[in-house]
């Protein structure tokens, strides 16, 4: 035989072998994307205004009031920026991380709400004569942020809503809009705040705040994976 043409036989075993291999790097190549899921590291949401103060949050003629949130996973605590535009200039507000918001996910009231829930206090902020704010804070937000309490007996949860609320309860009680300031709210260092101005709505299919990155949808209600 002429060994320029003859060609080497693959052994059946061999080839067997190599299949075999094929086929599980194959499979580890289909579950790989499920257990290799990065974490969301940025979050953006927006803040809805409450409707019944509309009018003592915005301007009458001026654009819609508009809140931007921004949130970064860090190592050690994540940062959060808000920022505002088309606020009715030179007002104070009590930003708070909340249990549950008054809001539904389209915006619009929630007619079985009860209340707000587990309730932590974040920062205060301040419109400049343009109606504008901007503020930057450094804490654990994202997924994890929880309280509890042994003495209430309160059991550690979870806080994934973000809203802000009038600090003057006076400021809501014009333009329109009707506020009980002999019944202030205690969502500010004095404990006699006005209501809610705008606040983040849920997710429309876990019923989440916008803090919570990754659903656990195996509980009914869903939960957010720590």
């Amino acid at each position: 035989m002429n060994s320029s043409t003859s060609r080497t036989k693959q052994h059946p075993l061999s080839k067997f072998i190599f299949l075999s291999v094929a086929a599980v790097a194959a499979l580890v190549l289909a579950v790989q994307p499920a257990a290799a899921q990065k974490p969301v590291n940025v979050v953006d949401f927006d803040l809805h205004v409450n409707p019944k103060f509309a009018a003592c949050v915005g301007v009458a003629g001026n654009p819609a009031p508009s809140v931007h949130v921004n949130v970064k996973r860090g190592k050690l605590a994540d940062t959060l920026t808000i920022e505002g535009n088309n606020i009715r200039p030179h007002l104070a507000f009590d930003m708070f991380t909340v249990q549950r918001s008054n809001l539904l996910s389209n915006g619009n009231p929630d007619t079985n709400f009860t209340n707000f829930g587990l309730a932590w206090y974040q920062s205060d902020l301040q419109t400049n004569g343009a109606g504008h704010f901007k503020t930057t804070i450094k804490t654990i937000l994202l997924d994890q942020i929880f309280g509890f309490d042994p003495d209430a007996s309160l059991a550690p949860t979870n806080s994934f809503h973000v809203g802000f609320w009038f600090n003057d309860p006076n400021d809501a009680n014009q333009n329109g809009c009707t506020f009980d300031v002999t019944k202030p709210t205690p969502f500010n260092g004095e404990h006699k705040a006005g209501p809610v101005a705008m606040i983040s709505v849920p997710d429309n299919q876990t019923n989440l705040g916008p803090l919570c990155t990754d659903p656990d949808l195996s509980h009914d209600p869903p939960t957010c994976k720590p």
